[in-house]
């Protein structure tokens, strides 16, 4: 088996988990084959010294289909 990864960045105005939750139901809405993901960075986005959105850095890996 061969596996890719891809790197998706997921917003959200509530949390970390919510931006989480964004990058998995976008990751299954266009790939097959889902294997793991795995968040590698958090962060946020601030304003007016607030912060304004969270964000996740996440690896999705995927089965290479062969056709």
């Amino acid at each position: 088996m061969v596996s890719k990864i891809i790197t998706l960045v997921g917003q959200s105005p509530k949390s970390w988990e919510d931006a989480t939750t964004n990058v998995i139901k976008e990751a299954q809405k266009t790939l097959r084959g889902i294997t793991r993901i795995m968040v590698t960075e958090f962060d946020v986005k601030m304003k007016d010294e607030n912060v304004d959105v969270f964000r996740v850095k996440a690896e999705v890996a995927f089965k290479v289909e062969h056709v």
